[in-house]
């Protein structure tokens, strides 16, 4: 009997559509393509986003950053840097990172400018969920179809970006294999919580 009962389940979880996540950090460069990178990697269905105006790298001063417009290829923003000064951004990392990302998807998108409907969208800072959700209820709506928006905080830098990556990608298996989504999700968030108490966790629900 529990055999069956296991089949059941399994069939069940077989015969729900995968859960349509996105993750968006400020400017889909570092902390959200590298959550892209994890996610696709393990089969879920993944979209990264960036949510600021401009994406934004850093330069060779605090008050010089390289800025780019949301489109813009990774390549190009690749071999931009590399002929602007290899070794410098070799060392810091950056055109490692972006080598990564051209191998991911071809360019930065923006946030704002997706029509996308998605079931779960994770932000990587407060100030992105902020403004996914400004966004969110900005646009007329049309469908009622709700999203859960999550915020967990994550430092912008490599290391924590690839620490960060592991945990939503926990987070977001955990978000798939539940049964229902919409009652079981304040209980998954809980146990988040316990585990990473300084993520800053925040949720809520919009509507396309």
């Amino acid at each position: 009997m529990p055999y069956i009962f296991n089949l059941l389940k399994l069939k069940d979880s077989m015969d729900r559509p995968k859960v349509k996540f996105a993750v968006s950090c400020s400017s889909n460069m570092n902390r959200s393509m590298e959550a892209h990178n994890f996610l696709q990697k393990r089969g879920f269905d993944i979209q990264s986003y960036g949510s600021g105006n401009q994406v934004k790298l850093p330069g060779p001063s605090v008050d010089k950053p390289n800025c780019y417009d949301f489109g813009t290829s990774y390549d190009f923003i690749y071999n931009d840097l590399k002929k602007k000064d290899n070794q410098f951004y070799t060392q810091n990392g950056l055109l490692n990172m972006l080598d990564r990302n051209r191998r991911t998807k071809p360019a930065p998108q923006r946030f704002q400018l997706e029509m996308f409907q998605f079931d779960v969208i994770l932000a990587l800072e407060e100030r992105v969920y902020d403004q996914i959700i400004e966004d969110l209820h900005t646009r007329e709506q049309e469908s009622g179809h709700s999203v859960h928006v999550i915020n967990m905080d994550i430092q912008d830098n490599h290391e924590e970006a690839t620490i960060g990556a592991w945990i939503v990608c926990d987070m977001c298996a955990k978000l798939e294999a539940a049964e229902d989504l919409d009652n079981e999700i304040d209980e998954i968030l809980a146990e988040f919580e316990g585990k990473h108490p300084k993520r800053n966790f925040l949720h809520t629900i919009c509507f396309y």
